[in-house]
């Protein structure tokens, strides 16, 4: 079973690949968007508060709040967690493969969780069993987006690993309407159910992409020739005994590359930084989009929303939760269909002066009108919403896209772990000091976050490579070649084609060529395709450009 997409067959296995593997990200935006009520619950504020407020005259809190550091620190723990995992992320996945590496990983997830859900008075052990989670959720940021670019078909790799981003979205959204269907409790339940409802999840993630296939281009690397056939054919929609062209010529591709690799050793953390072939541009790239995906500002409402609109007098700041989460999963879709109609460069620029506008509006009406009175209220929800739109359609994708595709073979999962941990310090910096900070300069801190995309702005205009409509391959050699730039890049196309669209059309690879190779029967050894006239074998074989080995 097959289907149409841009003139090429696509498989059903490809979304399944997509959205299962994407349920990593729902684990990180779920115990985003959870932290952010279960804060504000008065069983939790109960037993895990530290100090007393005799302005307080809410009985059900014995008068308790929450210092601002401590709170911080419970919310963020997640964030170091998950830039430990991050680099346990990478190595895992290359020794075990990128299936059984997300498996363990929802495993470490799940053991945090219990920690969690078996606390009762001991803030430290929430904080301990954050940290545990955030190490399994930041090994699946470093193997999901990784899994997701190597397996899936390239017409449609924006879209589907943009789920990944997606996903993490509707985590934040499922986790606030969780949390407003808790919150009345008067016990335990009321905290420990969100929580504890992260396994149910994890467990959808852990056991079904055991049923996936591996990442072909794994698979190849570990003389798995058969199964990495097997594993293109099967994302195409076709059997490994039709000889399917498409799959042949997507095959072809893998086999050359991977042959070349084999010259040279397997890339090491040092070569990650290594100036030849703009791998230390990459690198550098990555680490900055990454940070800079995180001072957008958007987990500033992620976070602390619900404490944030309590602060302007909302009767009922649980639901401005689910309107900001709504648009958020909802704005997602739309930034699918951005990143595919107008490639990765051009939405993070726009994006970036968007979120800026938008920015400057919260900080100017929270700062020079009456944060309390209802229409200056409602112009912070307007600001906010219209913030997300932006953020959500192009930075919050495409960052994760960029990591998922811009990096060379033999680098790719540490590249990859290195920008991702870019993410999660810079994630942890904020939610750590956003409670003090915001103690201080109170709105103004949208100002902030305004400049920051300011600078977003043009590091995505300077520096950002178009990588839309290109094999992995086939970015990896734009950026050797000296003649492109990031402001001519969405013209580049491989020596011999005139545009993208025929590469999106198969039109770069001749399907019908004795060059192209499929695997023999005894799983590691190759054969060239038999000429389709004399039924003769040839030795000719495609052999990767010189410019594609790295760290030679």
């Amino acid at each position: 079973m097959q289907f149409q997409i841009r003139g090429t067959p696509i498989g059903p296995m490809s979304l399944i690949v997509a959205v299962l593997a994407s349920m990593g990200g729902f684990l990180f935006g779920y115990d985003t968007g959870q932290i952010s009520g279960i804060q504000e619950m008065d069983d939790f504020v109960r037993r895990f508060a530290t100090e007393f407020d005799p302005n307080n005259s809410t009985p059900a809190r014995d008068f308790k709040v929450f210092n601002d550091w401590l709170i911080g620190l419970i919310v963020s723990l997640l964030s170091v967690g998950t830039a430990v995992g991050c680099l346990i992320g990478a190595p895992l996945s290359d020794r075990i493969g990128r299936r059984w590496a997300m498996f363990w990983e929802t495993i470490i997830f799940d053991i945090g969780v219990i920690i969690q859900v078996t606390s009762f008075q001991a803030w430290y052990q929430v904080a301990i069993g954050r940290f545990i989670t955030g190490i399994g959720v930041g090994a699946l940021s470093a193997a999901v987006p990784l899994y997701q670019s190597e397996t899936v078909p390239r017409q449609i790799r924006g879209a589907l690993v943009a789920t990944y981003q997606l996903f993490i979205t509707l985590g934040i959204l499922v986790a606030y309407c969780i949390n407003i269907g808790t919150r009345s409790l008067d016990n335990s339940g009321s905290w420990r159910i969100p929580v504890a409802l992260g396994i149910a999840f994890s467990t959808i993630l852990g056991v079904g992409i055991l049923f996936c296939p591996e990442s072909p281009r794994w698979l190849m690397a570990n003389d798995r020739a058969d199964e990495a056939y097997r594993a293109v054919a099967i994302v195409r929609g076709t059997k490994p005994s039709d000889s399917n062209p498409w799959v042949e010529a997507e095959y072809a591709e893998i086999v050359s590359n991977v042959e070349a690799d084999r010259k040279v050793k397997a890339g090491s953390w040092r070569d990650c930084f290594r100036p030849q072939h703009k791998v230390l541009y990459r690198t550098l790239l990555g680490i900055t989009l990454q940070a800079g995906q995180q001072l957008t500002g958007a987990n500033y409402f992620f976070y602390y929303g619900t404490s944030i609109f309590t602060s302007v007098g909302l009767s009922d700041p649980y639901v401005t939760q689910i309107i900001l989460g709504a648009v958020n999963f909802g704005c997602t879709f739309l930034g699918l269909y951005v990143l595919e109609r107008f490639g990765r460069r051009l939405p993070l620029i726009f994006g970036a002066a968007w979120m800026v506008v938008w920015l400057l509006v919260f900080g100017l009406a929270g700062t020079v009108g009456d944060s309390t009175e209802k229409s200056f209220g409602t112009l912070m929800i307007v600001a906010a919403c219209l913030f997300i739109v932006g953020y959500a359609s192009t930075w919050a994708p495409g960052i994760w896209l960029f990591c998922g595709e811009s990096f060379p073979r033999l680098t790719r999962a540490k590249q990859a772990a290195i920008a991702t941990l870019s993410n999660w310090v810079w994630n942890f910096l904020i939610a750590f000091f956003t409670t003090p900070i915001t103690d201080s300069i109170q709105f103004k801190y949208g100002f902030v976050f305004a400049s920051a995309n300011f600078l977003n702005f043009f590091v995505a205009y300077f520096f950002v490579y178009e990588t839309a409509d290109l094999t992995l391959e086939a970015i990896d050699e734009m950026y050797n070649d000296p003649a492109c730039k990031p402001w001519t890049s969405r013209s580049w196309v491989p020596a011999g084609f005139t545009s993208r669209k025929d590469m999106v059309q198969n039109k770069d690879v001749d399907v019908d060529s004795d060059v192209v190779k499929v695997p023999d029967s005894k799983a590691g050894q190759w054969r060239s395709k038999p000429d389709p006239i004399t039924g003769e074998e040839t030795d000719t074989t495609r052999k990767a450009p010189e410019t594609k080995v790295e760290g030679a």
